[in-house]
């Protein structure tokens, strides 16, 4: 049983790959600890390994060396599909380009992830209904993504990421898609939607107003972590 405060442990993380016949090294032995129920920005210049990191975290890939703990367990002793099995159950991710599937409806995008984990539609619709009424959209329900604005994409996006009662939420530019004014009306939603169900949260973000809303700030520069930023 794991009784530290610690969610994430990364130690000594590294990653690379080969380009154009030369190996390029993106993050240079990372370490980080990341607490239960921590809403931190990962923030940094564009290539300096943030979503890169963000990938590492969420089990999307694994690092070339170092260790990757999710309450004590190491990720990177997982092949591909326990990964896969481990992200269904302990990740939800919030995504730019909202990555809503087209042909599904609101509820139908929301109940996925409890779908992939094996639970009726019917268990998840009551709690997928109410997560959509807190954001404003159980009226949309039935309507399908190309008939909602970003923001209102982006607001399904969330509750997909939460529907299931991910220990760790992953959000990649989550506004970066979006004007300033709906850009900041998602943030309230998702910080007040992550704190009150205790979820922790990392986001990626080049947004200084977005970042401020952090209980933390991590830099990456070149590859490795800057000292924190007092948020």
């Amino acid at each position: 049983m794991n009784s530290s405060p610690n969610l994430l442990k990364l130690h000594q993380v590294t990653h690379g790959f080969r380009e154009a016949g030369r190996w390029r090294e993106v993050l240079r032995g990372v370490d980080l600890l990341v607490n239960k129920g921590e809403h931190m920005a990962l923030v940094g210049q564009s290539g300096s390994g943030k979503s890169t990191l963000l990938h590492l975290m969420g089990g999307l890939d694994s690092p070339n060396s170092g260790e990757i703990l999710f309450k004590g367990i190491d990720l990177a002793g997982f092949a591909e599909p326990g990964r896969t099995l481990w992200r269904r159950q302990h990740v939800g991710f919030i995504y730019q380009f909202f990555n809503l599937i087209p042909t599904l409806t609101v509820i139908e995008n929301v109940l996925l992830p409890l779908e992939l984990n094996g639970l009726s539609e019917l268990a998840g619709r009551h709690e997928a209904l109410n997560l959509l009424n807190e954001v404003g959209l159980k009226d949309r329900a039935d309507s399908y993504p190309d008939r909602l604005s970003g923001g209102e994409q982006q607001r399904v996006a969330i509750v997909r990421a939460l529907i299931h009662q991910p220990e760790l939420v992953l959000a990649d530019e989550p506004t970066g898609n979006l004007d300033a004014a709906t850009g900041e009306q998602v943030m309230d939603l998702l910080d007040c939607l992550v704190r009150e169900k205790g979820h922790t949260l990392i986001l990626v973000t080049h947004s200084a107003e977005v970042a401020r809303r952090a209980d933390r700030v991590v830099r990456l520069v070149g590859g490795k972590l800057a000292p924190d930023i007092s948020s």
